[in-house]
């Protein structure tokens, strides 16, 4: 109840003196009060009791009360001390060079220094704090003290001000009237306000402009030195034409007196001045000069031509745009280049009429020299044509003879007549081998061949001859297949062994076979002969050159080994040739192995020739023409003889008989001989027959069994000759 009576919003000495007044009532009611049954009693130990409540509460005010002496004591030390801080902090501020201002968050001014906005006296009085960042700007903004830059208004820096504002540091320039600069710091705060400092930089921004000049000036000597120095002439222009600077050399080029050259000096004055002697060359105008000069920055390089009048002059110019919208143009003599230029292209001229004339020589020489090559190897088709004639017929009459009962002196010489032949008949086919490389006429027939039959044939050839030099002519057996020309390949191990054979004095020859991995097939051909100088190992694979005089003609004109490396060559047979003097010799041919195996069948036994048989003969030479008859009727046969198909065809009709075979010779190579055969097949086609022909290609050999007959390959071989005539069946009767 009786805190109820107090309100605690009371102050302390309001409540303490309701106290008060409480006890007293509540004392003249004790002293009042008669009451027997011991109310008073009871009302004075209430009173007591509300007397110690009232002495406790009054204690804690009397606490209270100290508390807050010393919390306003506390504050008043800290208000004094504060006063004292922000007099020392101005009194700081104050003495700081710069000037100084604290903006709030809330872009407030808050304090600011003397110094703040100097050099502005007008907007002095307007710094006092309460001031809006806002209306500062706007204040600076309009100073009669501020010099803007051109064409920027007051309206225009403000917001640029503000914009820079934005950023939380920010230092920049500002100039002021009377050349006075200051230089604007301002950073953000921890708590978003805003510090700005002002320092005047006057003084640098004034040391700097006089060592930038300083430095202008000593860049200006050094380039003035430069220009002078270097051969060619240059003008520099600025933006709006005029020239600002040039060398000696320029005036020099441009024969334009140093006085003329001026500062300030317009571009199209000096164009003007410049077109009474001088001229643009080379598709370019002045008014395309002038019209780059005018065109806006950037502008893109110009290269153009000057000539004097009289042509004494060229001069090769230059322009390029500068950054700041000027231009430079360089000019450099070139009028000793154009000269040389002038003097090369005559030269030139002249050495291309002479190399005209010169081609035209070597044409007309590599014509006849074409000619001549063509010529020597229709000589040598033809000599050995010629040859083959008389050849064929010799051998065919040795074959006669020998059939006949002669005397053993006699045979002796039929023998050794029938070696020289084959000598000759050697020599001739090498002509013809070298003449057939040489012209390109070369056919080959590219198929699988069996080495092992081949090199047996050879080694049977061979034998006689290293058995009689006292040689050991080894040949190692294979059953290796090669993909090959047989005719040409046959030629190459035949030339190759037979050198070993030929060059060896002592020892022995060596043919062997081995795999190269699992498409190579390797023919080696080793000898233990003198060996070869190896600056001699091109040497040996040219035409007629025989390394060791002592072989005879009859054992060859040095025709071998050029075969070997044409044909080799023309295969597609790489050969290697290693050999060391007093050691020896190798050969190594690389072939090719075939996909498919042949399986070579053993050439059967010459039978007897059939007699009784009537065969036509068209043969042209008289010479070879009685040979084969002889031959022929010795073998029991009867012959119709004729020089052409011509005639053999009107000898038949004439007789009314067919013939059992026919052989067919022609003038020249075996075409003709083909021809003839082919005039006479419509009424022959069924006969065996026989082409008589130089040519022992497979392509003409194919050419033949397409017309239905076989080919007999001069010089004559009588014993093929008898194979031919073994396998017509006699007559009936």
């Amino acid at each position: 109840m009786t805190h109820g009576l107090l309100n605690p919003a009371d102050s302390p000495d309001r409540q303490r003196e309701k106290l008060l007044t409480i006890l007293d009532v509540l004392m003249r009611r004790v002293e009042q009060t008669t009451d027997a049954s011991g109310a008073a009693y009871a009302q004075f130990e209430r009173a007591a009791m509300l007397e110690d409540l009232v002495r406790e509460r009054t204690r804690d005010l009397e606490r209270a009360l100290d508390l807050l002496n010393q919390s306003n004591a506390q504050l008043a030390g800290a208000m004094r001390e504060a006063d004292a801080a922000r007099r020392n902090l101005a009194d700081a501020i104050e003495t700081v060079q710069e000037g100084f201002a604290l903006f709030d968050p809330a872009d407030v001014l808050v304090m600011c220094n003397s110094r703040f906005g100097m050099h502005m006296s007008d907007i002095r009085p307007h710094l006092r704090p309460g001031l809006t960042f806002v209306g500062y700007v706007g204040l600076v903004s309009r100073s009669c003290h501020l010099s803007l830059p051109q064409g920027v208004t007051p309206d225009d820096w403000a917001v640029g001000r503000l914009r820079r504002h934005q950023d939380r540091h920010v230092i920049f320039n500002v100039q002021m009237d009377g050349d006075r600069w200051v230089q604007v710091s301002e950073h953000r705060t921890r708590d978003g306000g805003t510090v700005i400092l002002q320092t005047d930089v006057t003084e640098i921004i004034r040391t700097e402009r006089l060592e930038r000049g300083k430095l202008l000036d000593d860049q200006a000597r050094i380039v003035r030195a430069t220009l002078d120095h270097i051969s060619q002439g240059v003008c520099i222009f600025d933006a709006e034409g005029r020239l600002l600077g040039w060398n000696d050399r320029a005036a020099t080029l441009l024969a334009i007196p140093r006085a003329r050259f001026r500062l300030g000096l317009g571009f199209d004055d000096l164009v003007t001045r410049l077109q009474s002697d001088l001229s643009l060359v080379g598709g370019a105008s002045l008014s395309d000069l002038r019209s780059w000069v005018h065109q806006p920055a950037p502008r893109p390089a110009l290269h153009f031509q000057v000539q004097r009048d009289g042509g004494d002059l060229m001069l090769d110019a230059f322009a390029q745009g500068m950054p700041d919208g000027g231009f430079v143009i360089s000019f450099t003599d070139v009028t000793a280049e154009r000269q040389a230029i002038a003097a090369l292209s005559r030269a030139n001229e002249t050495l291309e009429a002479r190399v005209a004339a010169r081609t035209l020589e070597l044409e007309d020489a590599l014509s006849q020299a074409e000619r001549a090559n063509s010529a020597r190897s229709r000589f040598v088709a033809a000599a050995s044509h010629d040859l083959l004639q008389p050849l064929s017929a010799a051998r065919l009459f040795l074959a006669s003879a020998g059939d006949e009962r002669v005397p053993p002196r006699a045979r002796d010489a039929l023998t050794k007549a029938g070696a020289a032949l084959d000598s000759v008949e050697t020599i001739l086919e090498a002509l013809l081998d070298i003449s057939r490389l040489e012209s390109g006429r070369a056919a080959v027939s590219m198929a699988p061949v069996a080495l092992g039959p081949m090199l047996a044939r050879l080694a049977d050839e061979f034998a006689p001859s290293a058995a009689s030099r006292g040689l050991r002519l080894r040949v190692r057996q294979t059953d290796a297949v090669v993909l090959s020309d047989a005719s040409y390949l046959r030629r190459i191990l035949q030339n190759l062994i037979g050198n070993a054979v030929r060059y060896t004095v002592a020892g022995g020859v060596l043919v062997g076979v081995r795999a190269s991995g699992a498409h190579v097939v390797v023919v080696e051909i080793i000898d233990t002969g003198p060996g070869i100088p190896e600056e001699e190992h091109e040497n040996i694979f040219r035409e007629f050159h025989r390394l060791n005089a002592r072989a005879s003609a009859s054992e060859g004109l040095g025709l071998g080994l050029a075969i070997v490396e044409r044909a080799a060559g023309l295969l597609g047979h790489p050969l290697h040739l290693h050999s060391r003097v007093g050691h020896g010799t190798r050969f190594r041919l690389r072939l090719g192995r075939a996909e498919a195996a042949v399986t070579p069948r053993p050439p059967p036994p010459p039978p007897a020739p059939a007699r009784d048989l009537v065969g036509l003969l068209v043969e042209p030479d008289a010479g070879l023409r009685a040979a084969a008859v002889h031959l022929l009727e010795g073998r029991g046969m009867a012959v119709l003889e004729t020089a052409t198909a011509a005639e053999a065809q009107a000898l038949l009709h004439e007789l009314g008989i067919l013939p059992d075979f026919v052989l067919v010779d022609g003038p020249g190579d075996g075409g003709a001989a083909l021809a003839g055969w082919q005039a006479l097949r419509p009424a022959l086609g069924g006969l065996p027959a026989l082409v008589l022909s130089p040519d022992r290609s497979a392509g003409f050999r194919a050419a033949a069994a397409a017309e239905g007959a076989g080919v007999l390959a001069k010089p004559l071989d009588p014993a093929a000759l008898d194979r031919f005539l073994a396998r017509i069946a006699p007559p009936d009767g």
